[in-house]
């Protein structure tokens, strides 16, 4: 069930940014050496020391609200690898949801 979240250090980013949507999971990340996923509807406005943690789709909906010139595909091929597509002007091609996630943030910060 875990891998249907956004990790932790991405996690982390996205609320930098200012995501705060009602969430299936958040990480507890006080005091505590490696922070750990509980799965438990929560949002930002109930307070506490812990990062929301998004499903991936929630995640990159969220991104692409805020970057409206752009698009994500992604397809599978014969051996079973997924390849995520950031389309604008330009297409940037991705082996994993953690790199295209990570490039949809930076473009945020610009």
């Amino acid at each position: 069930m875990e891998k249907e979240f956004v990790p932790y250090v991405l996690s982390k980013q996205i609320k930098q940014l200012g995501f705060n949507e009602e969430c299936f999971g958040y990480y507890v990340d006080v005091e505590v050496a490696n922070p750990f996923l509980v799965i438990n509807r929560i949002s930002d406005t109930q307070g506490g020391y812990f990062t929301l943690a998004p499903l991936w789709q929630q995640a990159f909906s969220w991104c692409l609200k805020k970057l409206e010139d752009y698009n994500v595909t992604y397809w599978c091929d014969e051996s079973g690898h997924i390849t995520y597509s950031l389309i604008d002007d330009c297409e940037y091609d991705f082996n994993s949801k953690e790199e295209c996630l990570n490039k949809l943030l930076k473009l945020i910060k610009l």
